[in-house]
């Protein structure tokens, strides 16, 4: 009876510690309400501050509320009889003394009523005024003058120490948070930052998986063994220890490790192998141990590290001495992948689109055990690609996508999903309902190469050799035997490029002919051909073209063994030091003689075939100018219309009327705006007639 599927595990019961709650990705703590600062007592704090300081400074000018008389005035005052009250205040810290007392004088508005008090103080140096007792008694005062002595030293030290105390207060109560944060922080340094993805936050299952059913089948496989390990225990097998996913970007490698996340029943953690370098040494080994203490804790589960060639290169590469903080991450990876203390249960997934810089220890059985290939999809794998991108785009019944996968070869996952992003795009901007075959197309080739620039202003000259140019392509596309079917030649600028020829194979290709690459090399010559044949100069229209000629003869001399000469041998660069770069680091395996031998192989392949495209395109000068002209009017021909004028002489059925430049509008005037493109028949799809080496 095989053994139920491992729950996941519970949360631990409360240590004490404040409330914690999770934002908005479920993973990083975040402090509950009621443990943010604290704002009532700060402002409480600031409150208190601002009273202490008043009564400093109350108390720093006492009487400042009492009537301020001359000597004389008191002396008046005393003759009156007004005076209940003398007494002497002297200050030890400023040496001065003042007279203080009260006396009666009738109220301002009731001169009649009741006498009202005030009290006075006169400032009096006694050391000069030693008569002024002997005077205020000859007046008729009869009451005692006491002496009394006040010191205010104390006060101005609190005056000048309490602004300092106020603002320490308000500073600590205000940053009181960032000081916790940081003092968690200083322990948490070296801790991984490893993701823990739960069932209920990822909606990504296989079935959101096309295109790649053999990864997709080996990456199930582990999910299965974690259901149910008897299963595949009872014979004596045991779980693959790490799963290593390669190929190009944008296959969807990241997608099945979501994928793996959400059918899995067990842990899931996601890291990115950035996440364990850092600028501090020790770092990144301390997150990695952590990483595998939390997978232990967590046992049986997975964990996905994403771009592992930032962490797992060779080591020995570095230049000079020193620590290598990246090499001792590495090591601390590889011990606790299998080392002395390994133990079961943990399994690594982790992608890479550079498998060549990978160290070889960690590639080795035992560590990395199942190497999955996620490839580009092939055409049946663009159709099913592009049917789960289309689930939630409204698509025109007359909607082929056999014809948008056949005309897409070389796409990856992530270009399928941008075309139909874009379509539904380009139908939004021009307000349709649905989204429609010729927005499919137009995305298709926006997304390769760029969005049409009609309002580029090219004068007739440039026009004129843009035509010859792509005619010169199109020409010997369809006259040579061994070529791909042409499919549309425009000289429409899009992207960098003036114009474009495109090519689309009848199928999918896994290998090159060399008859097909010796015809492919004279349609790439085509356009500097032309343009030295009809315009008697040449331009640098050709630069690329020149760069695919020379990859394809330099590939066919020293990789392909298709040079009768040099026979088949490889006479690539084996020895590489990474450290030093691509050309800086390798190291001819050949003689001088060897290499002046295959310059001058790749320059006969590559003059033969200029020769050759000169001779056709020379022997169909009508045809070419003809081409020319329908191209001049109408800016784009399908590869149709380039055989009826081969065969024929003209076009049995015309293309619909080029659509007008935007005219440069005035100030007053509106932006122009052209209709919508009217869809145009497709024969088969897309295909770069001229790829860029990879």
């Amino acid at each position: 009876m095989p053994t139920p599927p491992v729950k996941f595990p519970k949360s631990k019961p409360s240590s004490g510690k404040p409330p914690v709650r999770k934002n908005g990705d479920g993973n990083t703590p975040v402090p509950a309400p009621g443990t943010d600062q604290n704002w009532k007592g700060m402002a409480l704090l600031t409150l208190l501050g601002m009273a202490v300081l008043l009564f400093c400074w109350l108390t720093l000018h006492p009487g400042t509320s009492d009537e301020q008389i001359t000597k004389a005035r008191l002396i008046d005052l005393i003759h009156q009889g007004a005076v209940s009250e003398i007494n002497i205040q002297s200050d030890s810290s400023s040496g001065m003394n003042v007279l203080t007392g009260k006396y009666k004088a009738p109220p301002i508005n009731a001169p009649n009523g009741a006498p009202v008090v005030h009290t006075f103080t006169v400032p009096v140096n006694l050391e000069f005024d030693r008569y002024l007792q002997s005077e205020i008694k000859q007046a008729g005062y009869t009451g005692t003058i006491e002496s009394k002595s006040v010191s205010n030293l104390i006060w101005p030290i609190l005056m000048n120490f309490a602004p300092i105390v106020v603002f320490v207060g308000v500073m600590y109560f205000l940053f009181r948070q960032q000081i916790r944060m940081a003092g968690k922080s200083a322990f948490s340094f070296g801790k991984s930052k490893a993701r823990m993805m739960t069932r209920d936050r990822n909606k990504v299952t296989f079935k959101d998986v096309a295109g790649i059913d053999e990864a997709k089948e080996e990456l199930s496989e582990i999910v299965e063994f974690l259901r149910d390990p008897r299963r595949f225990q009872k014979l004596g097998g045991r779980i693959p220890k790490g799963v290593l996913m390669i190929g190009p970007p944008g296959t969807g490698k990241t997608l099945l490790a979501k994928a793996i996340a959400g059918e899995a029943d067990v842990p899931f953690f996601s890291i990115s192998g950035s996440d364990f370098v850092e600028m501090f040494v020790g770092v990144g080994a301390s997150r990695v141990r952590d990483m595998f203490e939390q997978g232990k804790k967590n046992a049986p589960c997975l964990i996905f590290i994403d771009e592992i060639d930032a962490v797992g290169r060779s080591r020995g590469t570095g230049m000079g001495g020193g620590h290598d903080e990246r090499e001792q991450t590495l090591n601390a990876l590889l011990v606790e992948m299998d080392g002395i203390e390994t133990q079961e249960g943990v399994i690594i997934i982790a992608a890479t689109n550079r498998k060549d810089v990978l160290d070889p220890a960690l590639l080795r059985p035992g560590r990395f055990d199942r190497e999955v290939r996620v490839n580009l999809p092939d055409v049946r794998g663009r159709e099913q690609i592009l049917q789960v991108h289309v689930r939630n785009v409204k698509l025109a019944k007359s909607v082929d996508l056999g014809l948008i996968a056949r005309g897409t070869p070389g796409y990856s996952g992530a270009e399928l999903a941008n075309v139909v992003n874009e379509a539904a795009l380009l139908a939004a901007k021009h307000n349709k309902e649905e989204v429609t075959q010729s927005e499919l197309e137009e995305a298709r080739d926006k997304v390769r190469w760029g969005r049409e620039r009609r309002s580029m202003a090219m004068t007739e000259e440039e026009k004129r050799a843009t035509a010859y140019h792509e005619a010169g392509h199109a020409l010997l596309n369809v006259l040579l035997p061994h070529t791909d079917p042409l499919h549309k030649v425009s000289i429409i600028p899009r992207g960098p490029a003036l114009g474009v020829t495109m090519y689309l194979p009848e199928k999918d290709r896994y290998t090159n002919w060399k008859k097909e690459i010796l015809d492919k090399i004279i349609v790439i010559m085509g356009g500097r051909v032309a343009e030295e044949v009809f315009l008697g100069d040449i331009s640098n229209g050709a630069a690329s073209d020149i760069q695919q000629a020379t990859w394809y003869a330099k590939k066919m001399v020293c990789e392909w063994g298709m040079s009768e000469k040099l026979g088949m041998v490889q006479y690539g660069e084996e020895s590489a030091m990474s450290f030093l770069g691509r050309d800086l680091g390798h190291s001819r395996g050949y003689s001088e003689e060897t290499a002046r031998e295959i310059d001058r192989e790749v320059l006969t392949l590559v003059n033969t075939a200029y020769a050759e495209a000169q001779r056709i395109i020379t022997e169909h000068r009508d045809a070419m100018e003809k081409i020319t002209l329908a191209l001049l009017e109408y800016e784009t021909l399908d590869g149709k219309h380039i055989r009826d004028i081969i065969e024929h002489g003209h076009m049995l059925t015309p293309p619909p009327a080029p659509l007008a430049p935007p005219s440069n509008p005035t100030p007053q005037e509106p932006l122009p705006v052209n209709p919508p493109v009217k869809p145009k028949e497709d024969d088969g799809g897309l295909l770069p007639g001229l790829p860029a080496p990879a």
